[in-house]
């Protein structure tokens, strides 16, 4: 067996490059204060001998680890099948990966995954936290917020935190988006299969739906999912048993529209001659539903590099491309994107 190949050291960088250990140390840690001619030396140097610079023996020196964590309060059922934290994480890492920066996750669904993430962050291995799914029972950003470190959340946070900054989607727009096609659209009886109740994007949906609404809203058309194509059948099923008059259905995410369209399926009711139904998200699954699925069109991946450009600005860091949003939003600390509805056959 062959042996290993050596790893090149610092010293072996500068007799390279006939300067001093100080001076490369300077140059690889990204200083400026080393004249551009000895840096050029330097530079050619790392790159013929191959050399890597020793991560942490550089963040002890900088107290800079160049990662962040993104923290899902999820399960994993969730987070790797549902298209808008794909679509969030692919924005996000992207982003970051082009600052230099890299992202691990960090996945948390009880206590004992708290106290865990807890003992990661004050463990110094991250610079800063982006947040995404966060639900009422779990002050997530609260947590980050102790352990000294910038966060960023994907959407409104639960509990106030004022200064922390956050990327969110008109949510409330949207709901009344959902709600005012279906009324011009003629529907007498319009429900919802809204999100959950301890998360703000439900929250606000249903705000937004049933301001629409106005004297239309009937509590009794309203039945609440849990962001999932099997509990957005489920709910569709119990609000068909209780009030089988619906005509127009709202609903707050297109996995859930994907699960109430297979319910209605499931009794006969046609979509959208008997039935009219409108999604959330615009995933690429809402294309070719059957049909087609009408929905409120959000920015996911904008949203994700929004996130982590907001987080780099926090680090102060820049970032590589600036996104406009985050000039636009002037001193505020959230980013609010707009949402459109495009129209397909459900609706």
């Amino acid at each position: 067996m062959m042996p290993a190949r050596q790893r090149p050291t610092l010293e072996q960088v500068a007799e390279r490059a006939g300067v001093s250990r100080a001076t490369v140390s300077r140059v690889v840690n990204g200083a400026d204060t080393v004249e551009e001619s000895l840096a050029v030396r330097v530079r050619a140097a790392v790159d013929e001998l191959g050399y890597v610079p020793n991560l942490a023996a550089r963040a002890l020196m900088t107290r800079r680890t160049d990662a962040v964590t993104l923290i899902a309060v999820e399960s994993t059922n969730r987070v790797f099948g549902d298209p808008f934290f794909a679509a969030v994480t692919r924005g996000a890492s992207q982003e970051l990966a082009r600052s230099g920066v890299h992202m691990v996750l960090s996945m948390v669904q009880a206590d004992a995954d708290l106290e865990r993430l807890a003992a990661f962050l004050r463990g110094g291995h991250v610079d800063g936290a982006l947040v995404i799914s966060e639900h009422g029972d779990h002050d997530v950003v609260g947590l980050v917020e102790e352990c000294g470190i910038p966060v960023v959340v994907g959407g409104r946070p639960v509990a106030r935190h004022d200064e922390v900054g956050h990327v969110d989607h008109d949510n409330v727009e949207g709901g009344r988006l959902a709600a005012r096609h279906l009324l011009v659209g003629g529907r007498q009886r319009i429900g919802t299969v809204a999100g959950p109740q301890d998360m703000t994007a439900g929250v606000d949906r249903l705000v937004g739906f049933r301001s629409e609404l106005g004297s239309a809203f009937d509590g009794s058309l309203v039945e609440v999912g849990d962001f999932t194509t099997t509990g957005g059948a489920r709910a569709t099923s119990a609000l068909l048993e209780r009030r089988p008059d619906v005509d127009g259905l709202f609903v707050a995410n297109d996995l859930m529209a994907l699960g109430a369209l297979g319910a209605l399926r499931g009794v006969g009711r046609r979509v959208p001659e008997d039935v009219a139904v409108i999604g959330y998200d615009d995933a690429d699954i809402a294309a070719v539903a059957a049909p087609p699925l009408t929905t409120v069109r959000q920015r996911t991946e904008t949203q994700g590099r929004l996130m982590g450009q907001l987080l780099l600005e926090r680090l102060g860091r820049p970032a590589a491309d600036p996104l406009p949003e985050l000039a636009e939003r002037g001193s505020s600390s959230a980013v609010v994107l707009g949402v459109e509805l495009v129209v397909r056959d459900s609706a």
